[in-house]
């Protein structure tokens, strides 16, 4: 096991669901409640060392691992790139760490993929926090969506992907810019294998505009505290979905960062970490 000192972060490998997973976790490793942060696309559990970190800090137990086919890990044999297959492995992961309840912390396409989770273990949801994702009444996909769900022109796109253009890409899209280590890093984890992951999980994702009336259902019998964070320059989803969020959470606390992006994590990360933090300790007590 190696650990960050500086951020009380340890990383390990986890076995779960067929593969070997990274995991990064802070805390206690025992609490059955745990924080649990699932990554978007493109991502790995890297993106959450440091938030994994302070709310380690802060006494509670968080964990955050790399979703098959991204970061560093493999998808098993038969794996289904889908927001359903995702779920039930977030499940097993879940299984493998001991965690009865949990803090779902969501980002970008970790936000189907844990609320699918959630709409079939609603008595397990302690807290939800949606970052720059949530439920989208007549949403239509992004164009970059489009391109990755058109036969053909989808893996055209992808094989140009290179760090250059990739650079270029995500640099035009945010209004504060990211640090330049989190997009190399990012990049370093596109490889091959994640390209097609990504075509195969959103071509196995109907359009989004329509809520799941079994979600709906959950989270209304559930009514977990919820913190609503988004970017107000978010060019993938448009902030204005962010006050919506709160027909399907009503407690939601919602926070529009005028400044940020997709990545507000990144791009503002110590008033995320603060935002997370105190909506934590109100939601954990």
């Amino acid at each position: 096991m190696a650990t960050d000192a500086a951020a009380g972060v340890r990383r390990r490998g986890l076995e779960a669901a067929g593969t070997t997973t990274r995991l990064v976790e802070a805390g206690p490793t025992e609490a059955t409640a745990a924080v649990v942060f699932v990554h978007g696309n493109p991502g790995s559990c890297d993106d959450w060392k440091p938030l994994a970190g302070a709310v380690g800090a802060s006494g509670l137990r968080a964990v955050a691992f790399d979703l098959p086919d991204f970061g560093e890990t493999i998808a098993p044999a038969g794996f289904e790139h889908s927001a359903l297959g995702y779920a039930a492995f977030v499940d097993a992961a879940l299984a493998a760490l001991g965690i009865e309840r949990a803090h779902l912390v969501l980002h970008d396409f970790g936000g189907p993929i844990g609320l699918a989770w959630a709409a079939t273990h609603a008595e397990r949801i302690a807290s939800i926090t949606l970052i720059d994702i949530g439920i989208l009444p007549g949403y239509k996909w992004h164009r970059l969506a489009r391109i990755w769900r058109t036969p053909v022109l989808g893996e055209l796109f992808q094989a140009t992907a290179t760090r250059g253009a990739f650079r270029t890409m995500i640099d035009r899209a945010e209004p504060r810019g990211l640090p330049r280590p989190f997009v190399e890093r990012m990049f370093d984890h596109y490889d091959r294998r994640t390209k097609r992951a990504v075509l195969k999980l959103y071509r196995a994702t109907d359009e989004p505009g329509a809520p799941d009336p079994q979600l709906v259902a959950a989270l209304a019998a559930a009514d977990p505290p919820a913190l609503v964070i988004w970017g107000g320059g978010d060019s993938y989803l448009p902030s204005s979905y962010a006050e919506r969020q709160r027909e399907f959470l009503p407690r939601a606390e919602v926070h529009v960062l005028p400044h940020s992006g997709h990545w507000p994590f990144a791009d503002d990360p110590a008033e995320v970490k603060r935002l997370l933090l105190t909506f934590l300790a109100h939601a954990a007590a």
